[in-house]
């Protein structure tokens, strides 16, 4: 069962098949099944040209496995992702020339 712990859009600057990316989708996704739990930092850089643009393009999609074995989903585990998913983020980004504005939400979060 996929969940994404944690989403977020933020302004992007970013460019990728020629196109100007102005904003990012940001998540932390757990994978569980048969007692396997697996966690992924991804993020996704797609045009944002107005308000309105939320159209996510997987042509511009990162993601780094943080962690994969037996076990199920843990809080603990999950909050300590999260307090590192800037830098794990920022890292992808930057392999890619891009980065994410983090100090400009477009939406608010969103958890599961």
């Amino acid at each position: 069962m996929e969940i994404d712990v944690y989403e977020r859009y933020y302004k992007a600057d970013a460019c990728f098949s020629g196109v100007q990316r102005n904003g990012a989708l940001v998540k932390l996704t757990s994978d569980s099944e048969a007692g396997q739990i697996t966690y992924r930092a991804s993020v996704s850089f797609f045009p944002h040209r107005d308000e309105e643009d939320y159209a996510v393009s997987y042509d511009a999609y990162f993601e780094k496995e943080l962690y994969s074995g037996k076990g199920r989903r843990s809080k603990k585990k999950e909050e300590e992702y999260l307090k590192n998913l800037h830098e794990v983020i920022d890292e992808l980004s930057k392999e890619q020339g891009a980065a994410v504005i983090w100090d400009e939400p477009l939406r608010d979060e969103r958890r599961g």
